[in-house]
């Protein structure tokens, strides 16, 4: 019965595979020319600038679209958008969606960068004449060459109403303000955006934090509940499904660890994170019954191999410990460092990037630098912990990326200081991503104060 039943599974998921495949050459056959090349455009942030100027159809783009991973069956909404923006809403109904379902879902579920549709919406009715008027005025902006038919389409309407193509390039650049500035900015293959980290599954992935208060022989971490509470609220927020483990011996972490590396679900999520609130030393963190655990031995649980169904998706870890104790702690905060006569052994003296794995897709947040403590309030909870949270809250609705917010928690952590001002501290993120990180904007409002 069991293999007649995944007999079954395996034939209904072959048929809606085909079906879609079918919905994809009926919008195909409805798609002209001048409408394959406005998909070249739109596609630059997913698919290479090669592989597209060999696409002769929508359907070999619909196809790099699906081996990429960025269309399904399941989640078609990437050309429902595509559809929308070239004004093919007819088709919309092949993928059973209506032109009033895209425009509410895209505040949420925008794939498409802000700044390229602009240029498109710009690009129908650019006449030669005005087109040397923006190369005159934009001078390092275009390429020097001749300019091929497809980039005069992208330029169509820079000038309209007698504004003038410098006007129009400032509204578009306020829209990304962290893009390059005019000058440096190309226009050519492929330097118009980053590539992005797929963040529209049906899930977004699993949140692991390892809250460890209670040690063996060692002081209490207060305020780390705070933390973890934080965390769990932001996590769930971003769409993640969040489990807690507290007060988490080394046996213990081990199971999960196991766990979490073979858990099937990874292969329908997007992303993973793994948050540890602990003390530490250099390059490792401390279980309850105080085992040091390194860093690296923990991230290398989740490599393609160890993890294929995280395999070229992103991995995240966020680690509040101390990372060595040359810093004291004064009375108003507390260090997740500890007192070297009562600890194992140290390991040797590590770099940061050496603690993760060497795989892409990786990211290692550390509350500090390698050889310093990290502070954390008994009531408020860590200074890294709560300005990360503080951040994602903050930014993940402004499309900021996740090196991007990283970036603000540094500026943030590095201008706190204790009481006395005399008591730093210098959060380190090492990663080895490919690609950008952007998590997509929740519908509902953040509602922890």
């Amino acid at each position: 019965m069991t293999s007649q039943r995944q007999g079954l599974d395996t034939s209904l998921e072959e048929n809606r595979r085909m079906d879609f495949r079918r919905k994809l050459l009926k919008i195909n056959e409805c798609l002209g020319a001048k409408d394959v090349e406005a998909l070249k455009f739109l596609c630059r942030d997913w698919l290479s600038p090669k592989k597209l100027e060999k696409s002769g159809s929508a359907l070999e783009i619909f196809e790099q679209l699906l081996a990429e991973e960025q269309l399904s069956e399941e989640d078609p909404f990437l050309l429902a958008e595509l559809l929308f923006i070239i004004r093919q809403k007819s088709l919309l109904r092949h993928l059973r969606y209506s032109k009033e379902q895209v425009q509410s879902s895209l505040p949420a579920q925008r794939r498409v960068p802000l700044f390229r549709n602009l240029l498109y919406e710009l690009s129908e009715d650019l006449d030669s004449e005005n087109l040397r008027s923006m190369i005159f005025l934009l001078p390092n902006v275009f390429p020097k060459t001749e300019m091929s038919p497809s980039y005069t389409r992208k330029l169509r309407h820079c000038i309209k109403e007698k504004k003038s193509c410098l006007s129009v390039w400032a509204i578009c650049r306020s829209m990304e303000p962290h893009r390059r500035s005019p000058g440096k900015m190309s226009m050519k293959e492929g330097v118009m955006e980053a590539a992005v980290y797929r963040m529209n599954r049906k899930h977004r992935g699993h949140c692991v934090i390892v809250n460890n208060h209670n040690f063996t022989s060692l002081t209490a971490r207060l305020g780390t509940h705070k933390d973890a509470e934080s965390l769990k609220c932001v996590f769930q927020w971003l769409g993640f499904t969040v489990r807690v483990y507290n007060n988490v011996k080394k046996v213990d972490l081990e199971k999960a660890l196991q766990e979490y590396k073979s858990h099937p679900d990874h292969v329908d999520r997007d992303c993973f994170v793994c948050c540890i609130l602990t003390h530490g030393n250099l390059g490792a963190v401390y279980s309850s019954d105080e085992a040091l655990i390194p860093i690296r031995e923990i991230m290398s649980q989740f490599t393609a191999q160890q993890c294929p169904g995280l395999a070229h998706k992103p991995k995240l870890f966020f680690i509040q410990a101390c990372q060595g104790d040359e810093i004291q702690p004064s009375v108003s905060i507390e260090a997740d460092a500890l007192n070297p006569e009562k600890l194992p052994s140290a390991p040797r003296q590590v770099s940061l990037q050496d603690s993760i794995p060497v795989e892409a897709d990786f990211l290692l947040g550390l509350a500090t630098v390698p050889g310093y403590v990290s502070f954390r309030h008994p009531e408020k909870g860590s200074w890294y912990i709560q300005s990360l949270c503080n951040h994602l809250k903050d930014l993940v609705p402004r499309h900021e990326d996740i090196l991007s917010i990283l970036t603000a928690v540094n500026n943030d952590v590095s201008r706190q200081a204790d009481k006395d001002g005399t008591k730093k501290q210098m959060p380190q993120p090492a990663f080895t991503l490919r690609k950008k990180l952007v998590f997509p904007v929740p519908q509902e409002a953040f509602s922890l104060q």
